[in-house]
């Protein structure tokens, strides 16, 4: 952890002097006048300025009351590596020992209270953390049952998690719970970006001479804020406008009612922010466009951010239903009985073009045979089906705990779910004061400090899921290339896709198809680029299976000497019929043979089809040692069942 205050040596570069990211400074700025937005979660690449953009807002904040004593306000910086017991607090080691009495020792979420908790890399916390950051954020007090404690105190702090896109996703029940999402992204005027270095080297020369240039600036920007808290009780909510965020919420199909309110509390802030006592269109706008794009990702390979178009449409709709809602004016005698205007029509302009779901124009289908002809070479993929929902894969055993939410592991961070007079992962704290007690008496001890044995020490057994690395291996060849069969393969492809994403899993993708195995996603933890590479995947000709195998289990041995917690499992989609040779099927099972001996979990998706079956994929899984189920189980029809790669 890390606590700043203004009394650090070197001056932070201040709020007002960042370069544009607009849209961040906005959503930081709205989350300070009403916290209980829910925080701001930066989506960026690096060098954007995130950190830089956070760690300034903190100066802008109002002093801090504690203990009838003035302080600024913090800057907490929470670690991916942070225990539960670090973030919520645990027991008061020091007083159990000193005085034998139970006592809390607050944690991280204490120490933000009023102040700005950053999350740097907050898609690599743990997600168990996730929501407790998220619920405090939320509800603005933490409570605590544990280790024989209640305890309950006030966490009022400005939320904020950044994150890089390609080191892998939030999933979205974890999104919806940020209050705001900004995608930031470096400018590409010249003019801009001469502007943003020439600032950062005249910071580097003097920090303090070039956070006083901006000092006023600051402190303006600090009294508005606090200004807009103290005018937020009194910014009314028409019902006119609650009408319009719901109708915009309805639009955008979101799920439950958390974005209505967040949309409400956002919108009320902004209209604070600018003076007003009451909300109107453009503050509902604004509060839509920070609230919305990172809800409507229903799916984790959506493209993330709002379209303008769509949401102007959304407005112009939810305009509608607003003055729709409104009291109709009294009739007037005189009028006549004139018809009212007529609205346009329902469904707008009649397509009278080809019908979008009718057949590709692609030519004759490839022959579904071993060789798959010389028309297969080459082809464009299919695009996938939708019909398939995903079994639960696992790895067999019980793993070292690599992040995530797979297969079974003992981790040194999951849930204490008993203790053990054994050495556990770290220390079971109630346990052992237990077992001390039982001995005091005998140990002499009247009062003052707990008398503690090496025979009192108990472990905690802790317990949780992990991450895997999924290596696809996707066999491309002739014999897979007609088009509803690799429409189904791709389908089931994305679908285990999007379970490795809710998973936390890296991914990898091998090609089998022609003459070579061909890595066509490195390991990787965004999984959405790996969805990108499948659709532009080229299939026909042979069917080189050895050559997958053995590259699968060349990336899993080399992914482990860089990520040894992380254990692996194989997917293998085909139909079995190695081909490239007389000795190819053979080839094959000698491959399998040997990533089986390198210890690798694996399962065969067989993607044969036919009134005619000649097992050969079964036959590989056997040589894999691993299972084996067909594709059609994988449809979304037969999700009842667990399929596990040590069947």
């Amino acid at each position: 952890m890390r606590v700043e205050d203004d009394q650090t040596a070197v001056a932070g570069f201040p709020f007002s002097a960042v370069v544009g990211q607009d849209q961040l400074r906005l959503a930081l700025i709205l989350c300070a006048v009403h916290p209980g937005i829910g925080g701001v979660l930066v989506r960026g690449e690096k060098g954007t300025a995130k950190s830089t953009v956070v760690r300034a807002l903190t100066a802008l904040l109002p002093a801090v009351d504690a203990a009838g004593v003035s302080r600024p306000a913090r800057l907490v910086e929470l670690p991916v590596g942070a225990t539960e017991d670090r973030v919520i607090g645990s027991i008061d080691l020091e007083k159990v020992l000193r005085d034998g009495e139970r006592a809390f020792q607050p944690g991280l979420l204490a120490a933000a209270h009023q102040g700005v908790l950053y999350v740097d890399e907050v898609n690599l916390l743990h997600d168990h953390l996730v929501d407790v950051l998220l619920d405090a954020a939320a509800m603005g007090r933490v409570h605590i049952e544990r280790d024989g404690i209640s305890h309950s105190h006030a966490a009022k702090f400005v939320l904020v998690g950044t994150m890089n896109p390609e080191e892998g996703e939030l999933r979205p029940q974890l999104l919806d719970r940020f209050g705001l999402a900004v995608d930031v992204v470096a400018s590409r005027d010249v003019d801009v970006r001469m502007d943003v270095v020439r600032r950062r080297l005249d910071y580097e020369r003097d920090p303090q001479a070039f956070a006083a240039r901006y000092a006023p600036a600051d402190q303006e920007l600090a009294a508005e804020i606090l200004a807009a808290r103290g005018q937020l009780d009194s910014v009314e909510l028409s019902n006119r406008e609650l009408r319009r965020i719901a109708s915009l919420c309805a639009s955008f199909d979101v799920d439950g009612m958390r974005a209505d309110l967040v949309l409400a509390r956002t919108a009320t802030a902004h209209a604070a922010w600018r003076g007003d006592t009451e909300v109107t269109e453009e503050d509902v706008r604004v509060a839509a466009e920070l609230t919305l794009p990172h809800r409507r990702r229903r799916d984790p390979f959506d493209e993330p951010g709002l379209d303008q178009q769509q949401l102007d449409d959304a407005m112009q709709q939810a305009d509608e239903d607003a003055r729709a809602g409104e009291p109709e004016p009294p009739e007037n005698p005189e009028a006549g009985n004139e018809p009212e205007d007529g609205s346009p029509d329902d469904g707008g302009p009649k397509d009278s073009g080809p019908d979008d779901d009718g057949p590709d124009d692609d030519g004759p289908e490839d022959p579904d045979g071993p060789g798959g002809g010389v028309r297969a070479a080459d082809r464009p993929s299919a695009p996938p089906s939708s019909q398939f929902a995903t079994k639960l894969l696992e790895v067999p055993g019980v793993g070292e705990g690599a992040p995530g939410r797979r297969s079974r592991s003992l981790s040194s961070r999951g849930r204490v779910v008993r203790s053990t007079s054994d050495r556990g992962h770290g220390l079971h704290l109630t346990s052992t004061v237990f077992a001390a007690a039982e001995s005091q008496v005998a140990r002499g001890r009247t009062t003052g400090r707990l008398r503690l044995a090496p025979t009192d020490l108990r472990g905690a057994i802790r317990e949780g899921r992990e991450g895997n690395l999924i290596v696809f291996i996707v066999d491309a060849s002739g014999s897979m290339a007609a088009r509803d069969r690799l429409s189904a393969v791709t389908g089931a492809v994305v679908s285990l896709l999007r379970d490795a994403y809710q998973r936390r899993d890296k991914v990898a993708v091998i090609t089998v198809r022609g003459r070579e195995a061909e890595i066509v996603l490195p390991p990787t933890s965004s999984v959405d680029i790996a969805v990108r590479r499948l659709q532009s995947m080229r299939t026909g000709g042979k069917s080189p299976l050895a050559e997958g195998f053995l590259r699968a289990r060349e990336v899993v041995l080399r992914e482990r000497l860089r990520d040894p917690q992380r254990r692996a499992l194989v997917v293998a989609l085909t139909d079995g019929r190695a081909t490239g040779g007389k000795d190819a099927l053979h080839r094959a099972r000698v491959a399998a043979h040997l990533l089986a001996d390198a210890s690798v979990a694996s399962i065969v998706v067989d993607c044969e089809t036919g009134l005619v079956r000649l097992g050969l994929a079964a036959e590989l899984a056997r040589e894999l040692r691993g299972g084996c189920v067909r594709l059609a189980e994988l449809s979304a029809q037969q999700v009842a069942g667990v399929v596990r790669a040590a069947a």
